[in-house]
């Protein structure tokens, strides 16, 4: 989407660089790490806070419920894409009006948790971390709406770019900053700290240029009758129905019934309790399709929510419709057969990355220590991680968008493989920050380059919405995929040490480093050889769903082209129709 005053042309050598010393880049930098604060702070810092003041485990982990927020964050995007904020918006416009208003919010939210006792007001910080949570996923939409109208797509690398390494630096400062501050003095002051380091968020708001003045789609109700007393009761019960479809859908993501169960537990009674429970605790495949499962039945309850009521045309539901359904319809009408295509391009592209979750078991079982492990991950891994961002926004000043979009596909998948060398090294701490530096790089870089390429499909008007909806859908094929990673590991290694085809990979491992894979293949019941043949297996199976990404990379970028000249010319006569004779 192109809708600033910057060129659009690529940059020429080195200087897609420039970019990174321009005013909105410095401005994201800031709301970058206005953006990471909170969603740290809302549940792991503030689950160290809790358990060293002795609560237990299973009450912390209820609050993990209050991330949850910026998965579902596409069910409330409409908002911010259609209302404004008295005096603020005026003064300010819609997009820095609503990333002000929502961090002062979270501003109180945490500076509340700040002068809050878990021993005597749990239940308050648990109703202060919900609300930071929901304002601080609140405050993302806004953040990335501003993101994309501020500047022309040659831009969107390097926003997205400074807006990663923002955050990156949120969540090292998150996540030891109020630690020190705990053991040095206490958990109160450590948040109220925080509640103040928000001030750099708020500083990015004042010093971001305004964006154009910002026009809702109309949705014509005019014609339709008012019938206030019948409007407030379906407004009523669709809202109902949307926040019981958000509950859902969140169920099957997290593969945690805690919420649904916390808002309906009283109405489905012990045994649907049991019933739920029991069906997400199933294993293999059959808990993949049942967290599928309840992410599909959740979206169907969501459209259905929206629809207008069948033969009966009313205020509520057509408002709804065209807050959830134009945003759809636009996006399918601008890309027509490729919109399918697209979406499940953003789905898998870094699918290769996200079933990666066991790779601290990974390297404790090739006998890297706890020390080695936080060194090359924490230290080098964010310098790696920091330079691919950085590179990846460069790529898109430079090179564009699709090209950099189909270079990113093949990053996830091809620097897997070097994880499968590393299983053969065993504690080599050479092997160790190659890989992981080879592997940070081309995450940083895909990325950013996913960012970059989804910020370039939405469209004025509906930015936080279809951007919202593309952030959320890019995680979830991976999120639920990635629960079975373990097991795939133990599986193949037990099938090697059966003669299976992981067998095949066994003498990779004869000539191991003492000590690597030792106690993990003993906790796994199978062989030294064959554990190292289940890693070897797996890192090859996170390659190969890789190739879906980039088999889909080639077919939009070689088809894209062609669909936005035609809409292009589509708008331009448009626009010559407009114009009076």
């Amino acid at each position: 989407m192109t809708d600033a005053d910057t060129p659009a042309k690529p940059a020429r050598g080195l200087g897609g660089l420039a970019a990174y010393f321009e005013r909105t880049s410095f401005v994201m930098l800031l709301l970058g790490f206005a953006a990471g604060l909170p969603n740290l702070l809302v549940y792991d810092t503030l689950s160290a806070w809790l358990r060293d003041d002795g609560v237990s485990l299973e009450l912390i982990g209820f609050f993990a419920l209050a991330t949850l927020t910026y998965a579902l964050k596409f069910v409330w995007a409409p908002l911010l894409d259609r209302t404004n904020i008295p005096v603020l918006t005026k003064w300010l416009g819609h997009r820095r009006s609503w990333m002000l208003a929502t961090q002062a919010v979270i501003i109180l939210g945490l500076w509340l948790i700040s002068g809050s006792d878990p021993q005597s007001n749990l239940g308050l910080i648990a109703l202060f971390a919900v609300m930071v949570g929901f304002f601080g996923a609140s405050q993302d939409i806004a953040i990335d709406a501003w993101r994309i109208e501020a500047v022309d797509d040659s831009r969107q690398g390097v926003m997205a770019a400074a807006y990663q390494l923002g955050y990156r630096v949120a969540v090292i400062v998150a996540g030891a900053v109020p630690l020190i501050l705990a053991q040095l003095f206490n958990w109160n002051l450590s948040y109220a700290v925080m509640s103040a380091l928000m001030g750099i968020g708020v500083l990015g708001v004042l010093l971001a240029p305004r964006e154009k003045t910002h026009v809702a789609r109309a949705i014509p109700v005019g014609h339709l009758p008012s019938r206030p007393l019948a409007e407030k009761v379906e407004w009523v019960v669709r809202i109902l129905l949307i926040f019981i479809a958000a509950l859902i859908i969140g169920t099957g993501l997290t593969d945690r019934p805690d919420a649904l169960l916390w808002a309906f537990g009283a109405v489905i009674g012990e045994g649907g309790r049991d019933v739920v429970t029991a069906w997400l605790e199933q294993g293999d495949l059959v808990g993949v399709l049942i967290q599928f499962a309840f992410v599909g039945g959740g979206f169907a309850l969501l459209t259905a929510a929206c629809w207008p009521l069948p033969g009966m045309a009313t205020r509520p539901g057509a408002y709804l419709a065209g807050s959830f359904g134009e945003p759809l319809m636009d996006f399918f009408n601008r890309f027509g057969r490729l919109a399918g295509p697209i979406l499940a391009l953003i789905c898998v592209y870094r699918l290769a990355d996200f079933v990666l979750n066991i790779m601290n078991p990974f390297y404790i079982d090739l006998g890297f220590s706890l020390i080695e492990i936080a060194e090359v991950r924490k230290v080098f891994g964010v310098v790696a991680l920091s330079a691919g961002v950085i590179v990846g926004g460069w790529s898109v000043a430079r090179l564009g968008l699709i090209r950099t979009m189909v270079i990113g596909a093949f990053m996830s998948p091809v620097s897997n493989i070097v994880f499968a060398w590393l299983a053969t090294q065993g504690h080599d701490l050479n092997a160790l920050f190659v890989s992981i530096g080879i592997d940070n790089v081309a995450t940083g870089y895909a990325g950013t380059a996913l960012i970059a390429y989804m910020s370039s499909l939405t469209a004025i008007g509906f930015t936080a919405t279809q951007y919202a909806l593309f952030s959320s859908l890019y995680a979830l094929p991976g999120k639920i995929i990635a629960s079975q990673s373990g097991k795939i590991v133990e599986a193949s290694a037990r099938w090697a040490d059966s003669g299976g085809l992981p067998a095949a990979f066994k003498g990779l491992f004869a000539r191991m480093p003492e000590g690597s894979l030792v106690e993990g293949a003993a906790k796994s019941g199978v062989s030294v050889a064959g554990l190292g043949a289940g890693y070897f297996t797996f890192f090859i199976y996170s390659t190969v769903i890789g190739i879906f990404a980039i088999l889909l990379a080639f077919y939009v970028a070689r088809r894209q082209p062609a669909v936005m000249a035609a809409q292009k010319a589509r708008e331009e006569e448009a626009a010559a129709e407009a114009q009076p004779s």
